[in-house]
């Protein structure tokens, strides 16, 4: 079985006719996993859906929800990086070399 045909059997059993960009939704769950943390991606993609559904979304409205979803994992995890990163400097001013 392939992606595609998962789709479409997915979407039968769901009793919904709609397109799906695999790639657009792949991607965004991927910035999700990757910038969040794992169990961000599906959240994240089922939000994108119903977003879309709510906005009545045509390719084009999709894209522009998937890209501000995007832009804000790639901001939260620029922003877990550089607390990340804070912390462990924090961490190291107070270690005693004479410790380690």
């Amino acid at each position: 079985m392939t992606l595609h045909d998962w789709i479409d059997e997915l979407c039968d059993a769901l009793d919904i006719e709609t397109e799906v960009d695999e790639g657009l939704i792949l991607d965004l769950a991927r910035d999700a996993a990757h910038n969040v943390e794992r169990v961000a991606a599906p959240i994240t993609t089922y939000l994108l859906g119903y977003a879309a559904a709510l906005h009545e979304a045509d390719p084009v409205r999709l894209e522009a929800l998937a890209a501000a979803a995007t832009e804000l994992a790639e901001k939260f995890g620029a922003s877990a990086a550089k607390e990340d990163t804070e912390d462990y400097e924090e961490y190291v001013e107070t270690v005693d070399p004479v410790d380690v």
